[in-house]
């Protein structure tokens, strides 16, 4: 009977979960988020991202029963921190969430007419506003399942701590550095969050991690200023050619990375376990997906999840905007590199060094680009908490999530799970298609109604057995 009781009262929850989103109330928390310009990217609008904290997080967490505290960034190129916590008992397991409120550049002469980046408008089945999808959704889901669970049990029943930074959107600066100070007061057993596009549309996502990134210029300099073309061309070395060759070095012309050490050894077998069958989701993209792009004998989801990948993001010679008849002083390209958990990224850059100088272009450069990268981490799938998450999904939608070793994109999952000892498990809400980043940024309200459902679930579970009890 009290088994009965008790799933009687998580249905309860769940209802109030969807009261919450169908009666508007989750709509409104969010547009009040959106209506904040908290653009990371802008200097000026600094003061926007302490208001979001301020004004916004902290009192809605307050009325639930959260202290909170904002915490200026050590790195005073980033924006503030908050860390809000509800602690009911010495005995119970703590949950870490985490979110960003910060977002990037609104854009808004790019939007399509009658939508806008600071206000949400809905359309169909598609909520826009900037930061609806990237992330200020995503944890208004989180919060939103939180406080269903309070309303409906009177406890959450188990103690609950949430991190919201502000600088994501820049390289999360100080983030590190901030959490390694902190973290006694981010000590716990799990850490749970929203973040990124599922990996299909249709079906709710459960996310161990993400693969990691780095960026650095190539760069030929050989001479101060250009040389007549008609003179000294075919006689003078000309960067662009050499660099053109350097690149085709490192891929072939179908994607294939030829510097070996830049790959795994292997993709490790419950990682490819939990591949098989997986499709990659473009979205309505029309662009086909060529099967012979990147490395032979892998799937699509192989490339994505758990392969390196290169990439060459600008190359540049000359003045392409006004060419000159010259062989040209340099080039440069900017390149970044995808990696999973099973690559050596300490060995990435000396890798690519030898590389060169093997193939005769010692010429050529390394640079740092400038831009932060970011390691990456990958849940071990054996962990008990794993198996805990996907058994409250499967409880809530009646049907199995799909488990990915890790996101393709980028993710703090490495600093939370290094400096906290803690297993680091994603749960997005968005879609590959939902525009972040770019003009028309939005969310699919089945989805967020579903996510509401999901979260609410695992947080009600999370009150009544866990890996850690």
């Amino acid at each position: 009977m009290a088994e009965a009781t008790d799933a009687t009262r998580r249905d309860k929850a769940l209802d109030r979960a969807r009261d919450h989103f169908d009666t508007g109330a989750f709509k409104a928390d969010l547009a009040r988020r959106v209506a904040i310009p908290t653009e990371s990217q802008e200097p000026a609008m600094r003061p926007e991202l302490r208001r979001y904290l301020d004004d916004e997080i902290a009192p809605w967490l307050a009325e639930r029963g959260f202290g909170s505290k904002v915490f200026d960034n050590p790195d005073p190129s980033g924006g503030p921190f908050l860390i809000a916590e509800r602690h009911e008992g010495a005995g119970l397991p703590t949950l870490l969430t985490y979110g960003h409120g910060d977002v990037v550049r609104g854009i808004p002469e790019q939007w399509r007419s009658g939508i806008e980046p600071w206000t949400l408008i809905e359309d169909g089945q598609r909520w826009y506003g900037r930061g609806t999808a990237d992330n200020k959704g995503q944890h208004s889901i989180v919060m939103a399942a939180l406080a269903s669970v309070l309303e409906e049990r009177g406890s959450l029943g188990f103690n609950a701590k949430i991190l919201v930074e502000t600088g994501e959107e820049i390289g999360s600066p100080g983030l590190d550095a901030f959490v390694a100070a902190q973290k006694d007061a981010l000590a716990s057993e799990i850490f749970l969050a929203s973040d990124g596009p599922r990996v299909r549309t249709d079906a709710a996502s459960v996310m161990l991690g993400n693969r990691g990134g780095i960026s650095f210029d190539l760069v030929v300099s050989l001479r101060e200023g250009s040389r007549h073309s008609g003179h000294w061309g075919g006689i003078l070395e000309d960067p662009g050619l050499i660099l053109a060759h350097a690149l085709a070095s490192i891929a072939d012309k179908r994607g294939r990375i030829l510097v070996k050490d830049w790959l795994p050894a292997s993709i490790p077998p419950r990682i490819r376990e939990a591949m098989k069958g997986l499709e990659v989701d473009t979205a309505g993209d029309a662009e086909p997906l060529p099967a012979d792009w990147g490395e032979p004998g892998l799937s699509q989801a192989e490339k994505m999840f758990s392969w390196t990948g290169f990439i060459i993001l600008a190359f540049i010679t000359g003045r392409p905007e006004n060419p000159v008849n010259g062989v040209q002083p340099d080039a440069v390209a900017r390149c970044q590199i995808r990696f999973s958990a099973d690559v050596d990224e300490a060995d990435l850059v000396p890798a690519l060094r030898r590389h060169l100088d093997a193939q005769g272009f010692g010429m050529v450069e390394i640079r740092p680009s400038g831009h932060v990268g970011f390691p990456a981490w990958r849940t071990d799938p054996d962990n008990p908490w794993v198996d805990w998450t996907l058994a409250s999904t499967r409880r809530t939608l009646g049907h199995d999530a799909v488990l990915v070793p890790n996101s393709s994109g980028g993710l703090p999952s490495a600093i939370f799970a290094r400096h906290l000892d803690v297993p680091v498990i994603w749960v997005p809400h968005s879609y590959s298609g939902c525009c972040q980043h770019g003009p028309n940024e939005h969310l699919l309200t089945p989805q967020t109604r579903e996510g509401l459902e999901l979260m609410t679930g695992l947080f009600w579970d999370m009150g009544d057995d866990t890996p850690a009890s």
